[in-house]
């Protein structure tokens, strides 16, 4: 099911994982760590793809969009942990 919220919240999520989060959710996932980067907002493509998330213009940094919450789910249960 597809999510909306904020650039910037998406941003602080991924800035709140604590460090290694985002190589473990790729090793779980057996995903590139670029591609779960890019999920966060990355853009390096060439070193790990996309994952249908897609950036409107607006206020917070704009609107983004994530057709699958998977790894978005990921995180918020790591930070569940915290």
């Amino acid at each position: 099911m597809a999510k909306t919220l904020t650039f910037n919240e998406l941003r602080e999520i991924k800035n709140s994982l604590p460090e290694g989060s985002v190589h473990e959710i790729a090793e779980k996932l057996n995903l590139e760590v670029q591609t779960v980067r890019n999920y966060f907002g990355g853009t390096d493509y060439d070193a790990g793809g996309a994952m249908g998330i897609h950036i409107e213009p607006g206020p917070n940094g704009g609107f983004v969009t994530l057709e699958d919450t998977t790894i978005l789910d990921m995180a918020l249960e790591i930070l569940a942990r915290k």
